[in-house]
């Protein structure tokens, strides 16, 4: 007996009309949604999402009606306005599906398949390297897989306008020329102003720093190097943007700290941040035992000192 095969089992099909309404279909682990990255996020509806914004958790099986029903709602919007909708999730229940189908008929749109037929045993692999809250059961991912291969010949007649298989597609290039869009946005490629020297601070600390980041060009804290500070109400972080470092040459961030050696000491000192966990333990004072805060007036060699400042942490975070 000859293994069942999509590529034909139905006549080859790569039509993704826009707008229409794209439905995914393959079990947990299949890359649903590295194809669903493939559309602008606001075009994708996530079932995780929508548990995690029901519940503040992506993986709590218990909030799916409510999910369900927020995304239902959602859907209705964009399909109203004719916005092109991916859904995100397995859909490897015919009741799901026919729902789907229902929606976009109401509002005209067509409807699309698109089944990404993983192999079942990558689809398992896939689970180990996931959290625990997401990670599927090994027999409920088989029996999503079996669900999506048994499906694929009656989809036509479930009421698909088109039945596609990731493989027969090509959606690379829309991805990329968003990413392109997005990159040429940030340096000002496309005629606007772009990132400029915002484009490091995000590099280094992630997007969500930069409505918080102001240069302070006039300050003289770092000896002539570029000063930045990240503040949000009470809180505040200062920062030196160092280009030579080591002598090198090379560019990095440090972040301004009490003197590491005695608690009486009023001179600056700095430790290398590289990333926003490294802002977090500035801005708890976890950092400040590093060893390579250093200070400008005694430097970072002193183990006593040193060993004095260790103790006080410990006996500060010490239950």
């Amino acid at each position: 007996m000859k293994p069942f095969r999509m590529d034909n089992a139905l006549p080859v099909d790569t039509t993704i009309p826009a707008p229409s309404l794209v439905c995914l279909i393959g079990a947990a682990g299949s890359g649903k949604s590295t194809w669903a990255s493939t559309w602008p996020d606001t075009q994708v509806l996530e079932l995780d999402r929508f548990r995690a914004l029901v519940s503040d958790d992506a993986g709590c099986q218990e909030t799916t009606d409510d999910a369900v029903f927020a995304l239902q709602a959602v859907l209705e919007a964009r399909l109203a306005r004719r916005k092109m909708t991916v859904v995100d999730a397995t859909n490897c229940e015919k009741s799901v599906r026919a729902n789907l189908i229902a929606t976009a008929r109401r509002h005209g749109v067509p409807t699309v398949a698109l089944l990404i037929p993983t192999p079942a045993s990558v689809c398992v692999e896939r689970q180990e390297g996931r959290p625990a809250n997401r990670r599927v059961p090994e027999p409920v991912v088989l029996a999503q897989h079996a669900a999506m291969v048994n499906a694929f010949s009656g989809l036509p007649d479930e009421g698909f306008d088109h039945v596609v298989v990731a493989e027969n597609i090509h959606r690379l290039e829309a991805l990329l020329q968003r990413v392109s869009d997005a990159r040429r946005a940030d340096l000002g490629w496309d005629g606007g102003e772009g990132l400029s020297d915002l484009l490091l601070v995000r590099r280094y600390f992630g997007p969500e720093i930069l409505p918080m980041w102001r240069w302070r060009d006039t300050s003289q804290l770092a000896g002539g190097d570029r000063v930045g500070e990240i503040r949000l109400g009470a809180d505040r972080l200062l920062l030196a943007l160092r280009t030579d470092v080591d002598g090198a040459g090379d560019v990095g961030f440090e972040v301004l700290m009490v003197c590491p050696v005695y608690d009486e000491c009023e001179s600056a000192a700095w430790a290398p941040v590289y990333n926003a966990t490294d802002l977090l333990r500035a801005l708890t004072g976890e950092l400040v035992t590093d060893p390579d805060v250093y200070c400008t007036d005694h430097g970072p060699d002193d183990p006593e000192g040193r060993a004095d400042l260790e103790q006080q942490y410990a006996d500060a975070v010490r239950p």
